[in-house]
């Protein structure tokens, strides 16, 4: 990054400007104090996004995620690419979606292993739907599950990137958490994996659909042309993680769930206020 006496390279301009729209409203330091600012969502995703794009390097090999808060790291990305403060930067998509943004940004993409893939991905970055306090995720409600648990587990460090409403007590607090499954029989592992929650009070699990048409509901297919099945919870997943993941990762017919255990090594997380805090993976 250059010593202190010299100006900031063109990667922490970008990150100083990432707030101007902020600055804008606060006036002369001087001047009287000005009134809050209101940060909408979409400005604290990107302010997360954008401090966590400060962790790349020239060179580096990225794990590109996938989502609303993940697409704006794409962008910053892309600037900074732009302008020749990154030289040597690649990614590795986790979705057709991610490899079509990527493209459009000028974001030089490579694949997942073989002759052409990097030797090793230094750095991914994504988003979660939800981070508990051992900073084990929920990921994947948008469907890319299963290529950003490959993508992210290959990876040397993993750095998530959410606004605050994503942290939670427990997994599966705010919504579905996902099991990737092939459509083959679809039914049957829904059964099996409902089998594995028997008797809990409050959960449900179903297959994700979606309207193919105005009178018909069908499966949602994944880029790798599988199902999701959405599982519930009334309060959360209470017991053991790592127990309930073998657990329904050893029905035949279950490609990958959505629970990231002790994956992150950094959580960077935009509050309210437009501060940000990182939380870093405990030894």
């Amino acid at each position: 990054m250059g010593s202190a006496a010299t100006s900031p390279p063109p990667s922490m301009k970008l990150a100083q400007e990432d707030l101007k729209r902020v600055a804008a409203h606060m006036g002369d330091a001087a001047a009287s104090p000005p009134p809050p600012v209101k940060l909408t969502q979409e400005d604290l995703k990107r302010v997360a996004a954008h401090r966590a794009v400060e962790f790349v390097e020239p060179g580096m090999a990225l794990g590109l995620g996938t989502g609303s808060t993940a697409a704006h790291a794409l962008d910053r990305l892309g600037d900074l690419i732009r302008a020749g403060a990154l030289p040597g930067v690649a990614g590795v998509p986790t979705s057709l979606k991610t490899e079509l943004h990527a493209t459009r940004v000028g974001i030089p993409l490579l694949p997942l292993g073989g002759d052409r893939g990097p030797a090793r991905i230094h750095l991914s970055i994504d988003g979660a739907d939800e981070v508990d306090p051992d900073l084990n995720l929920v990921k994947g409600r948008g469907g890319s599950l299963l290529r950003e648990k490959m993508i992210e587990g290959a990876g040397e460090k993993f750095v998530v990137i959410v606004d605050e409403s994503k942290l939670v007590p427990r997994l599966g607090c705010t919504g579905a958490v996902p099991v990737e499954v092939i459509p083959f029989g679809a039914p049957h592992t829904l059964g099996l994996i409902r089998k594995v929650f028997d008797g809990l009070p409050g959960f449900h699990a179903r297959l994700r659909m979606v309207k193919k048409d105005a009178d018909e509901d069908t499966p949602f297919t994944t880029d790798n042309g599988n199902y999701i099945v959405e599982m519930f919870f009334e309060d959360g997943i209470r017991g053991d993680l790592h127990n309930i993941s073998d657990q329904l990762l050893r029905i035949t017919g279950v490609v990958e769930h959505g629970m990231f255990l002790s994956m992150a090594t950094s959580v960077i997380v935009a509050n309210k206020d437009g501060t940000i805090t990182v939380m870093d993976k405990k030894n």
